[in-house]
């Protein structure tokens, strides 16, 4: 019952906001729209815990800086984590695949929000994308969330990881913050069901700029990938199958492309 009542609240309040953004959009400038979906957020973490019975906790905001430009490289396993981050900073830019401009009026609202999207199975042409697209977020200032996988993870797998993120360390000159998360656990990509429980978002020792770009993507992966599986609830699974864990996943369209640039490398 608490899936259905949430399922109908989710779905209810994202056409309501959808809306709203819309409306927002039209206010010149971006304090309107960001309010808005802040907002949206912040209500969809309070359905989180308070209809599907989420025991959400956020640890180790300490790491990250009180001011200055900084990236935040996240698990990503379901809509969930992104509204649990998103609500917690005032003016975030993300990182978006363009897989979402195929929902109505999603488009229109990216634009406005100065959301860097790009093609979801990555490639040389996505990264030289994404870098172009980052420049007016780096001239401000603000802060980046982005989705290193580029895809959700069931949870307890992970994606290859994408080196764009170390290309925008590399422009940015900031440091980057990974992010475990567990809330796969409790809202796993976008399946239907929903579990009560513990879910866990943590912000982990910051990795500075200046590294390799291999050392650095060993870096990122292993601490995100090793905190995720450590923060685990075993004795509440929730939508964990337990033979997942470490698993490694490529869905068909990205191992299409990979395939494709070994080739070209031959």
């Amino acid at each position: 019952m608490r899936t259905l009542i949430f399922n109908l609240f989710f779905y209810l309040t994202t056409a309501i906001y959808v809306l709203s953004c819309l409306v927002a959009s039209l206010i010149p400038g971006r304090n309107a729209l960001m309010a808005t979906l802040k907002r949206y957020t912040k209500v969809m973490v309070w359905g989180m815990r308070n209809i599907a019975d989420m025991d959400i906790q956020v640890k180790g905001r300490e790491n990250i800086p009180a001011a200055g430009p900084v990236i935040i490289a996240s698990k990503h396993q379901s809509y969930g984590d992104g509204f649990v981050i998103f609500s917690g900073f005032d003016d975030l830019s993300f990182v978006a695949g363009n897989h979402l401009e195929k929902f109505w009026g999603l488009k229109r609202i990216l634009t406005k929000m100065n959301a860097v999207v790009i093609d979801s199975c990555g490639g040389s042409d996505s990264q030289q994308e994404m870098e172009d697209q980052v420049k007016h977020v780096r001239a401000e200032g603000r802060r980046l969330l982005i989705f290193p996988e580029g895809h959700l993870s069931k949870i307890g797998t992970h994606h290859r990881y994408r080196k764009g993120v170390w290309h925008l360390q590399q422009d940015f000159d900031c440091p980057v913050i990974p992010v475990a998360n567990t809330l796969g656990q409790r809202w796993n990509q976008m399946d239907w069901a929903k579990h009560s429980g513990k879910a866990v978002i943590e912000y982990l020792e910051p990795i500075p700029p200046g590294l390799g770009k291999d050392e650095f993507m060993s870096l990122l992966q292993d601490r995100i990938e090793t905190r995720s599986i450590e923060l685990l609830d075993l004795e509440n699974p929730g939508a964990l199958n337990p033979a997942d864990i470490g698993r490694f996943e490529e869905n068909d369209a990205a191992r299409a492309k990979r395939l494709a640039r070994e080739a070209e490398a031959r």
